[in-house]
């Protein structure tokens, strides 16, 4: 049985676990009674394709192989054996509403299949989310993930962590805080499970530039919060981007696939929901040739 009728994701692109330094009241307001993490694990490396396609489709970058050169020339395969969320809920939920609307076009292009139904548009973000506002008011989408791109451009242009940065962030507050209200305007706030996510996070400017790809703790941190009638208020003690597949599934009422350490590994963390019957979370840390799941030692890199 389903947790929730609607599912909304908002990726925000490079604000690592930042959005704990900016001003971000909505964010705040929002999500002062559900469940927050600024320590979820970013995929390794700590690239968009690699991260959004491990959200997306529930399996590491080593399992999905997805690169930002790939996703950008090519659709995703049909017929992959890891499909995104998109077409899980499709082949569930035939006549459901699904949207992606993504700053970075190769998001739907390259880790959405094309041939499923899903609305899409992609401009920057303060043109974009007032268009996302009115689809969320007139269609009511089961599924709508939303990716903005700004401040992963500030961080790049000024350094992660920067004011510049922190700004941005500020600023996608507010953006975010129009997408929450159109839910409320379109009456289905109660039904909703609303989540804020992050890719990665970045490296302050050295002088030469800002960027991302490594395993800093700057880089791999990550800021995820939900909100939801079933949502569990506190903190979420162990968390990786991938588990976004599962949470998905989840609050939709649709059956992930077992847990296997050479595919499917999204999983979904403990304190997250009101629900005593979800498994114990599972560290993968230790497995041969498995990427870290969780940092043993808080604020310390942690190698591969």
């Amino acid at each position: 049985m389903s947790e929730y009728k609607h599912v909304i994701i908002i990726g925000v692109d490079g604000a690592g676990a930042f959005f704990e330094q900016a001003d971000t009241p909505a964010f705040d307001r929002i999500f002062s009674k559900g469940a927050v993490t600024y320590h979820a694990l970013a995929s390794n490396p700590t690239i968009s394709a690699e991260c959004w396609g491990s959200m997306l489709l529930g399996v590491s970058p080593k399992v999905h192989g997805l690169t930002n050169d790939i996703v950008s020339r090519m659709p995703y395969p049909h017929d992959s054996a890891w499909p995104s969320l998109f077409r899980r809920i499709r082949q569930v939920m035939p006549d459901a509403k699904l949207g992606s609307f993504c700053q970075w076009s190769p998001i739907t292009k390259g880790i959405v299949e094309n041939n499923i139904g899903v609305e899409s548009d992609s401009a920057p973000d303060s043109e974009l989310t007032p268009r996302i506002a009115d689809y969320i008011r007139k269609q009511k989408p089961v599924f709508l993930f939303v990716q903005m791109d700004s401040v992963d451009g500030a961080g790049h242009s000024y350094g992660y962590g920067s004011p510049q940065h922190l700004k941005r962030i500020s600023e996608v507050d507010s953006l975010i805080d129009m997408l929450y209200q159109a839910v409320k305007d379109a009456g289905i706030l109660d039904d909703t499970l609303f989540c804020v996510i992050s890719d990665h996070g970045g490296t302050p400017f050295n002088g030469s530039g800002a960027g991302h790809g490594g395993w800093s703790d700057a880089e791999k941190y990550v800021t995820f919060a939900a909100a939801g009638k079933t949502v569990r208020k506190g903190m979420i003690p162990e968390m990786n981007v991938r588990d976004l597949a599962a949470i998905v599934l989840y609050a939709l009422g649709i059956e992930a696939p077992e847990f296997d350490i050479n595919g499917w590994t999204s999983q979904i963390p403990q304190n997250l929901f009101d629900d005593e019957n979800i498994p114990e979370y599972r560290d993968i840390s230790a497995e041969t040739g498995a990427e870290p799941r969780i940092s043993k030692a808080p604020r310390t890199s942690e190698p591969l």
